[in-house]
């Protein structure tokens, strides 16, 4: 597992756990809906023009536009469902539910689609950190006002959520590598299928921006939260993901980046003032367990061979 790679997803994670901190600080007329639309339609643009060339190039390709497509829809769907999640469950449940079962949707979608077998450091890694997701969710105290209704159906978001973010994780990593390769024979750059992936997805959430969006421009600091989402959590964040999924299995990638429920826990108990019970920072520890033991694996064959 190269260095680079971990290092690239782990920064990644972090500028991912400030989103629900960020979104906490929104108006309460502005919709999760318009938050998730503008976060990644607008950073989904950014990261497009940003990498124009490639991804046209990428687009050009049928073997990989195929899982360009595939995975744009996961980018629709994610930001939506995400959003929507954390604001009936809390910060802390929505951000490790969806998270927390990214790398479960991603060893299945491994297995059905490649019938590829995962080694046993993955498993044993992934068991702890998702023991330590469903600690973290136990150990969560319900805010005042929230239900058990709420918090049941922003899991079920979360979930659809996780889902999605495995699907064009995994999409991802396909198109990277199954795009007709450099005069150099290396595999194109990550960039341009995260460019393409993204610029349609983008165009798919426009849509839900205009019908949504209107409250988020009522105030500089709306514009500013929305602003700050877009750039940091979205456009530098997955270009940082990009460079990860060069060298690293998807199902280790959302392994990885279950660093990002930590950090959303943190922010959100000690920015936002939710609370958690002893046993949610016995999670916590699991987490970072976890993500120790998978990083500390012997690196492997190169993705680009394995695919």
């Amino acid at each position: 597992m190269q260095l680079g790679g971990v290092l690239a997803l782990v920064l990644a994670s972090l500028l991912w756990g400030t989103t629900g901190t960020s979104a906490s600080f929104l108006p309460a007329n502005v919709s999760p809906l318009a938050v998730g639309a503008s976060t990644m339609g607008i950073g989904g643009l950014l990261l497009f023009a940003a990498t124009v060339r490639p991804a046209i190039r990428v687009l050009r390709d049928r073997a990989a536009r195929r899982w360009v497509v595939l995975g744009a829809a996961g980018v629709f769907v994610y930001p939506l469902a995400f959003y929507a999640g954390m604001n009936l469950a809390g910060v802390a449940v929505g951000n490790v539910v969806a998270l927390g079962s990214g790398p479960v949707f991603a060893a299945i979608l491994e297995w059905v689609i490649e019938r590829r077998a995962l080694s046993r450091r993955w498993l044993v890694a992934t068991l702890i950190a998702v023991a330590g997701i469903a600690l973290l969710t136990i150990g969560k105290i319900p805010d005042a006002g929230a239900g058990p209704r709420d918090t049941l159906a922003g899991a079920g978001l979360a979930l659809l959520a996780g889902l999605a973010y495995a699907l064009y994780t995994y999409a991802s990593s396909r198109a990277i590598h199954s795009a007709v390769p450099d005069v150099d024979g290396r595999p194109p750059a990550s960039n341009g299928a995260m460019g393409a992936m993204f610029g349609i997805g983008a165009v798919l959430l426009l849509p839900v921006l205009l019908v949504t969006g209107g409250p988020l421009l009522q105030s500089w600091t709306s514009v500013g939260i929305a602003g700050y989402l877009a750039v940091g959590p979205m456009f530098v964040a997955y270009l940082l993901f990009g460079i990860g999924l060069r060298s690293i299995r998807s199902s280790s990638v959302t392994t990885i980046t279950l660093l990002e429920p930590v950090v959303a826990t943190v922010l959100a108990v000690v920015v936002v003032g939710e609370r958690l019970a002893p046993v949610g920072w016995v999670g916590l520890a699991c987490v970072l367990l976890g993500l120790g033991v998978l990083v500390t694996a012997r690196r492997g064959p190169n993705i680009a061979q394995r695919l």
